[in-house]
């Protein structure tokens, strides 16, 4: 009788894999929870459980959060580009260098990023738009939701052609639209009180530059050396009077 009953209680479920049928209501409570956890690996992201020294990065002190708020009660991440060492920081570990600083760092509520543009090279402090996009994309919704706006110091007119022909595919969620181009400090200050935020002295001294010299702003230099001063001479020594000299000769 025994046997009997121990072979009524046994039964056999089978579920063909490919059709996609949820297999939890069939598996017991014990099989349940050890099979939650696998489920649920990506609710917790490896950059917060990551053991790696970020002491060098820091120190550079390009990516930090700011005591201050903006008018609407932002909290600020400042940016400083030419402290971005691009040449020698693969994507990867900037990557898991900002999900830790946010995560671990940021408060509730919404936030802002302050970018300073200021005297920023391509090939020595630019990371690259495509990988600036892969980390936002990598972001959690809820944060990319947070961040309210990007105010964008000193763009200069490479920035501004790449963001108005590129910025609307490269940049989702959004993002596109959260970016507030500010060409001179004193528009900053219109959106935040001095003192919320530390400027860099080299961020002052190139606005003090673009003040006295605007068309810098756009790539044109209104000759900075005054050459235009010296006195004319009677002789040229310009490459075009070479051309015109060696023609003369072969003619």
């Amino acid at each position: 009788m025994a046997s009997s009953s121990s072979v009524d209680d046994f039964s056999v479920v089978v579920l063909a894999s490919d059709l996609g049928i949820d297999a939890r209501p069939f598996l017991s409570p014990s099989d349940q929870d050890r099979d939650t956890p696998e489920e649920n690996w990506h609710d917790c992201p490896s950059h917060l459980t990551s053991d790696e020294d970020f002491s060098d990065l820091e120190a550079l002190q390009f990516f930090r959060l700011e005591h201050g708020c903006d008018n609407s009660g932002h909290q600020i991440f400042r940016i400083v580009g030419k402290y971005f060492p691009a040449p020698v920081i693969s994507g990867e570990r900037l990557k898991k260098y900002v999900f830790n600083k946010i995560f671990t760092e940021m408060p509730e509520g919404p936030f802002c990023i302050v970018y300073m543009h200021s005297t920023v090279q391509k090939e020595d402090n630019s990371p690259g738009l495509t990988i600036l996009r892969w980390i936002y994309e990598e972001l959690p919704t809820d944060y990319k939701d947070r961040l309210q706006i990007v105010y964008f110091v000193h763009p200069g007119l490479r920035s501004r052609l790449v963001f108005a022909t590129l910025g609307r595919f490269f940049l989702s969620g959004g993002l596109y639209w959260k970016i507030k181009y500010v060409s001179r400090l004193q528009y900053l200050w219109e959106d935040m009180k001095k003192g919320e935020l530390e400027i860099p002295e080299f961020v002052s001294d190139h606005d003090d530059v673009l003040e006295h010299r605007p068309l810098t702003d756009y790539g044109i230099e209104p000759d900075p050396l005054r050459l235009t001063g010296i006195p004319s001479t009677p002789y040229s020594y310009g490459r075009y009077e070479d051309v015109w000299t060696s023609r003369e000769c072969t003619s």
